[in-house]
C-alpha cells in the first residue's frame, strides 16, 4: 500500500456479481465517506455500495528468528 492510500483508509466499494468488488474512492474520514455514499445511492439506486476500513497490510519483510 502506497503512502497516499495509507492516508485515506476509508474506502467505498461497489459490490459486483461473482464475489467481485471495485474500489470507487478513498476518504480520510468516515463522515466524508458516509456523505459520498448517500449521493452514490441516490444517483445509482440499483447498485450495492459498502464502506470499508482498509487496514494496511503488514510488511512481508519480517525478521525471522
Amino acid at each position: 500500500m502506497v503512502y497516499k492510500e495509507r492516508l485515506c483508509p476509508w474506502v467505498i466499494t461497489r459490490l459486483l456479481p461473482n464475489m467481485q468488488r471495485s474500489v470507487v474512492c478513498r476518504f480520510r474520514s468516515r463522515s466524508d465517506a458516509d456523505g459520498h455514499l448517500q449521493v452514490l445511492r441516490q444517483l445509482i439506486p440499483n447498485a450495492n455500495f459498502v464502506i470499508i476500513f482498509d487496514l494496511p497490510e503488514k510488511d512481508s519483510e519480517c525478521s525471522q528468528f
